[in-house]
């Protein structure tokens, strides 16, 4: 419910309205957004927030836009710049995001002819949208943040409980910078949010403004001393909406609120606009020194973007797939920024979404891709759209459940010459296997309950009524199930599927294809690959073809920037093999050629133990 200052209720249930134009790419400067156009005069921007808690909410603040533009007003998402697949800025970020809102405003006013201006902002993104100077008619404000050292203490805080060591110690932060979720926030962010304050202006930001949060009285009597009219509500699926990145759950009815605000008395429809749409996806373009990237839509309603080196391509192209829920441009927009430096060294790429990801369709049933073979049909459609462009991808990678995925289309698949898989949890899973269970199991830690029973905080736990009997049975079968899983995956008939993996990574190697494995040390995905492939990591390498690589001292998600370097050059690599590898000639003196003794003429061999680096 909402209310104004008196307590009177004021907004309520649904809207009809026309069903929504397809949304169409744009760039606004150095930021990358998605527009949908409107027959209303009264254009939308939304303005998300953040880093880890903007991913979390990705998919759901794609469909609060739909929900307004539904409804037939002009609307407008973006990624900051420096966020997402937005160019890295010449000014610092804070600056630069207050920028990007003014120039998504006017956006809105001279290429949708909007006469009126909504401003919906999220989290940090609310705080910038009020404090931006741009001048609007109505402002939503979900869960703002009074001041920037607020939304600081409070990233402070989930970085603890976010970014951890493979041994559940917390990411060691870098002086003056602090991590969270993967996202850098650096010395000069820090010191631009510690500057913000929403009670300091003595203008109010709009004439009309919604607040919806916890402890948002203050601000709201703040605005209506400026001379608005405030209404204020609660937010009670915000946890859900911002902190949780793999199964989060769109408040619909919270969104409803705030369309019907966004909507309510907008001015009729007119004729039909006549500054000119982009006529397609590929024109769409964002391009720096080293890099051009185009976007394009294939397939079952996939959305990707291709990378491009601006100077000399090598040939080789790296296909990327989704790491959990993460949008295409990845886990602390890693995936986004590797592109970009693989194409300095000249090599393309391409990163999109899975069905049910980012911007990409819904999956026919509604459910996610993780973990699920069926989504290679995704997989394979991206190698479909980008053979079709002369850019056949000779390199898959894949990071947790992106190496899953990369796995099973690989071996599927002959129009892959090699896989880079990072932090592979498993190799397959079994049929009927519940993978939201599976995936909050593994961050239980390395110790399971049948282990933890021997330990007396375990049982004054379950004696003190904080943990169930219940649960530790299920999880204790859980753990039994894994154990039998392991033990049958190496035997034929058993295993997942009916084909042990060594039995597929032999017809891989028969037909050239090869496999590089990298891990973390202290990774749980390290038990899978010991399982399928024995603890030999010498033996495993001379089954994929390529090393088995340990990362001394990093997280899962190789957060830092020295990591990703380490992986960059590990992919490079790949490629430049790959591609060689391709020639007749150099196939048939590799034949013939030890794997053990170096091929001065060609690419190196696969060492026979793992290389630690």
């Amino acid at each position: 419910m909402l209310t104004d200052g008196a307590g009177k209720e004021l907004i309520g249930g649904g809207m009809a309205g026309p069903i929504a134009a397809e949304p169409v790419p744009v760039v606004l400067g150095d930021a990358f957004g998605w527009y949908s156009p409107g027959a209303r005069r009264r254009g939308v921007l939304l303005c998300g927030t953040f880093g880890f808690e903007q991913w979390c909410a990705y998919r759901s603040w794609r469909e609060l836009a739909a929900m307004i533009a539904g409804a037939g007003c002009p609307t407008l998402r973006f990624d900051y710049p420096g966020q997402g697949d937005s160019r890295d800025p010449a000014d610092p970020e804070i600056p630069a995001a207050l920028a990007a809102i003014r120039a998504g405003i006017a956006y809105l006013r001279e290429q949708a002819g909007a006469e009126e201006i909504v401003v919906v902002g999220l989290r940090l993104g609310a705080t910038l949208a009020a404090l931006s100077g741009g001048s609007v008619d109505r402002l939503v404000m979900l869960a703002p943040f009074l001041t920037g050292k607020a939304y600081r203490r409070e990233m402070a805080m989930q970085s603890r409980l976010i970014d951890m060591m493979p041994d559940r110690t917390p990411l060691p932060q870098e002086p003056d910078t602090l991590m969270v979720g993967s996202f850098l926030l650096g010395s000069q962010t820090l010191a631009d949010l510690a500057r913000l304050d929403l009670m300091a202006p003595e203008r109010a930001p709009a004439p009309r403004i919604l607040i919806l949060g916890p402890k948002v009285d203050t601000l709201a009597e703040r605005y209506r001393a400026l001379g608005s009219a405030v209404e204020t509500g609660p937010l009670p699926d915000l946890t859900q909406l911002v902190s949780d990145p793999l199964f989060p759950r769109t408040p619909g009815q919270t969104f409803a609120l705030v369309r019907d605000f966004a909507v309510a008395q907008a001015p009729a429809p007119v004729a039909p606009l006549s500054a000119p749409l982009p006529a397609s996806l590929a024109s769409c373009r964002l391009a720096d020194a080293a890099w051009q990237e185009e976007v394009s839509q294939f397939g079952p309603g996939l959305v990707g973007i291709l990378c491009r080196p601006r100077g000399p391509w090598s040939g080789g192209t790296v296909l990327m797939v989704n790491s959990g829920r993460n949008p295409r441009a990845g886990h602390g927009r890693q995936t986004a920024r590797l592109g970009r430096r693989l194409a300095e060294a000249g090599i393309a790429s391409f990163r999109f979404d899975l069905r049910g990801i980012g911007d990409s369709a819904e999956r026919p049933d509604g459910s996610l891709p993780l973990y699920t073979v069926d989504a290679v049909a995704d997989v394979q459609a991206a190698l479909g759209h980008l053979e079709a462009r002369q850019h056949t991808p000779c390199v898959v990678l894949g990071v947790c459940s992106g190496a899953f995925l990369a796995f099973q289309a690989i071996c599927r698949d002959e129009r892959l010459s090699a896989a880079v898989l990072v932090n592979l949890y498993c190799f397959d899973v079994e049929p009927g296997t519940d993978i939201e269970t599976m995936i909050r199991d593994s961050f239980r830690g390395e110790v399971s309950y049948a282990e933890r029973a021997r330990q007396g905080d375990l049982w004054r736990r379950i004696l003190g009524g904080e943990l169930g009997v219940g649960k530790i049975l299920r999880a204790v079968g859980r753990d039994a199930r894994a154990r039998v899983t392991a033990w049958t995956a190496r035997i034929p008939g058993l295993a997942p599927g009916g084909e042990t993996v060594a039995r597929r990574l032999s017809r891989l190697r028969r037909r050239g294809a090869r496999i590089h494995l990298v891990y973390g040390q202290g990774d749980r995905g390290i038990a899978a690959l010991a399982a399928n492939l024995g603890k030999s990591h010498e033996g495993a390498a001379r089954k994929l073809g390529y090393p088995v690589t340990i990362l001394d001292g990093v997280d899962h998600n190789l957060s830092r920037a020295a990591d990703q370097e380490r992986l960059f050059a590990i992919v490079r690599d790949a490629v430049e093999d790959a591609r060689r590898s391709r020639n007749p000639e150099h196939e048939a003196g590799l034949a013939i050629r030890p794997r053990d003794v170096p091929d001065p003429g060609g690419p190196p061999s696969a060492p026979v133990a793992a290389v630690r680096a």
